[in-house]
């Protein structure tokens, strides 16, 4: 039987960062994943992903961030690679509506440099939108994007850099804890650990072994138009910010052209129901399309119809929205990270080290305790 300090069940956003922070810190790492580091299978693909500090979701988010954009730079000086681009985003929508109230709120609490504009102020500087005259819009200038592909493999070099071990091509099935560590089953052999990190994604109702919470897997489309197809033209879009608006259909958001696929849009509300992570519908959806349609119609009618990519990614939603961070309820030898509800990959570089405080020293000086598995009561 072979035998590690760590294994890491879940090579995803979070699986990679956790096998980098543990490697780094001398830990024996295997990382075990169904499919290869960058798959397009889970929650860790699609070009892009937001990265922002006044997070309308919740202000106790704000401190983790603080800590996971000062890790992104420092994955970025040691890997060479560029990760995080600064493009500002601009949110918008019912001054007292769930975004832009929520954007202001963590601002005010923490002290964060955002600018709030009328919608006639926001629509002078950024042209290329459109919002109702009674909108307001708040404008956060060190926001942008990240590279998620490529974090997600900066994250897997580093580890390997140190040590770790990655593997593909078998599922974990079953873990338990055996003297002081745990012993983990793949389809193909059983492992011995001193620890167990997991980072199970969509599969988290499998892995987890919790009483509550139950989660809910949604598939979502991301889309790609060209904007040389309307009157846009690629060097304005290009120009623009990222971009997140919330209307009276649903919360629809993207980034400027960054490649030749052009504009990416997609809806952060909705979803599609997914009973087995493991087979997905990945063709296009007609409704999903015309939604997004609808939506560059009112709020970016510059951007013309010829859609140029689309990927499908899982969410794995909480019951509360806001994931699940800690110590194994039962378990202690098991730290475990879950249920992002999709808007968690920004914090992966901070979640990675978190678990791999966890796993090494069974705590974490980051205030995690909003996130703690432990909220939500047996049923």
């Amino acid at each position: 039987m072979r035998r590690f300090d760590v294994v890491v069940a879940g090579a995803g956003g979070m699986g990679t960062a956790a096998a980098a922070h543990l490697a780094r810190r001398g830990a024996s790492v295997l990382a075990l994943d169904r499919f290869p580091v960058g798959h397009a299978r889970g929650s860790s693909h699609g070009q892009t992903r937001l990265i922002r500090l006044a997070y309308f979701e919740h202000p106790d988010y704000v401190p983790l961030l603080r800590r996971s954009r000062e890790l992104w730079r420092e994955l970025e000086r040691e890997t060479g690679e560029d990760l995080f681009m600064e493009t500002g985003l601009v949110s918008a929508g019912p001054a007292d509506g769930e975004v832009v109230a929520g954007v202001l709120r963590s601002a005010t609490t923490h002290g964060l440099d955002v600018e709030r504009l009328s919608a006639a102020e926001a629509l002078a500087r950024w042209p290329a939108l459109a919002m109702p005259a009674d909108w307001s819009a708040v404008f956060e200038a060190q926001a942008g994007w990240l590279a998620v592909e490529a974090c997600v493999a900066a994250h897997a070099a580093l580890a390997a850099t140190h040590g770790a071990v990655f593997e593909h091509g078998a599922g974990v099935r079953d873990w338990r804890l055996e003297g002081d560590g745990v012993v983990v089953e793949t389809d193909r052999e059983t492992i011995a650990a001193g620890r167990l990190v997991l980072c199970p994604g969509p599969w988290a109702g499998d892995l987890l072994r919790l009483a509550a919470p139950s989660f809910t897997v949604l598939r979502k489309s991301l889309f790609w138009y060209d904007p040389a197809a309307g009157c846009l033209g690629p060097d304005a879009a290009a120009a623009l910010p990222c971009f997140a608006f919330d209307t009276p259909t649903g919360f629809f958001y993207g980034f400027p052209r960054i490649d030749g696929r052009g504009i990416k849009v997609a809806e952060h509300t909705g979803g599609q129901p997914v009973s087995d992570p493991l087979h997905v519908d990945r063709r296009i959806d007609p409704g999903e399309q015309s939604r997004i349609e609808g939506w560059l119609a009112a709020h970016l009618p510059g951007v013309g119809r010829r859609r140029t990519a689309h990927e499908v990614c899982l969410y794995t939603m909480s019951p509360d929205g806001h994931f699940l961070v800690g110590l194994h309820p039962h378990d202690p030898q098991v730290a475990l990270a879950a249920g992002f509800s999709g808007h968690g990959f920004k914090f992966a570089s901070l979640i990675g080290e978190v678990l791999a405080d966890l796993a090494l020293d069974g705590r974490t000086e980051h205030p995690i305790g909003f996130l703690a598995p432990t909220r939500f009561p047996a049923t």
